[in-house]
């Protein structure tokens, strides 16, 4: 599915508030951090309020910025000045400003293979899918405009889809690895290759569908995205036949 260009892309300006009104402080510049693979620094927990308040929060201030100011065109002194904190603290928490786009996916990450782990052996490939996938990514009103401002940024700023790709490539390889282990084949077998690469872009598609229709929750615009656009439920006929051999 091609990214829709930054015309088409719902216009969310005119209900951008301004960060600086918007956020509160990001944290103090003495917290102690650990910088995880994704880039996202993951505060060490002393107590208090939980660091990923201050982190989420930080997060949500830049991509205010970016979808006003344009991402190139926003710095880390900008963020930093929105948020109310230094640059030093900035880069406690990202490495990069493109890294606050990703400020929950780790957390997401997780959620969803514990879902897909915890799931009864006898439910359907499909239906867990479809319950863990919808359950995850949706924050709840409260987020909705955090999510929006993220889902615009990744469908259409060239300067966080090299991350996006990272990440998408994950939960392609995890649900590969669910959907084999349940009919029991290999994770670069066609089934289980269809349905993560159908999964990943039916959440695109949900995405998108939610901007067209912000009444909607966005947990019920993917669930209904990923029941169009998921193969059908495989059968044990279907598990039974031979690989397709694929011409060269």
């Amino acid at each position: 599915m091609d990214a829709p260009t930054p015309s088409q892309a719902p216009d969310l300006t005119d209900t951008v508030t301004d960060a600086r009104d918007a956020v509160c402080c990001a944290g103090p510049d003495d917290c102690a951090t650990d910088v995880c693979p994704s880039g996202v620094a993951e505060p060490t927990d002393r107590g208090g309020r939980p660091p990923s308040t201050s982190a989420h929060a930080l997060a949500a201030a830049a991509q205010r910025l970016f979808l006003v100011d344009g991402f190139e065109q926003t710095s880390v002194e900008d963020i930093a000045r929105a948020a109310g904190v230094s640059r030093r603290t900035f880069f406690r928490y990202f490495r990069t400003k493109a890294d606050v786009v990703w400020v929950e996916s780790g957390r997401e990450f997780e959620a969803f293979v514990a879902s897909l782990d915890a799931a009864p052996p006898e439910a359907g490939v499909r239906a867990v899918l479809v319950d863990a996938w919808s359950r995850t990514l949706d924050h709840g009103r409260d987020e909705d405009e955090w999510a929006r401002h993220r889902a615009q940024l990744i469908l259409i700023e060239p300067g966080v889809q090299a991350q996006a790709n990272a990440v998408f490539r994950e939960w392609r390889a995890v649900v590969a690895r669910f959907v084999a282990r349940r009919i029991g084949e290999s994770p670069d077998d066609l089934v289980p290759l269809a349905f993560a690469h159908a999964g990943v872009s039916a959440s695109a598609v949900g995405h998108q569908y939610w901007f067209a229709h912000p009444e909607m929750q966005l947990g019920d615009c993917l669930r209904a995205a990923l029941e169009v656009m998921l193969p059908p439920e495989p059968t044990p006929a279907a598990r039974a036949h031979p690989r397709p051999t694929c011409p060269v």
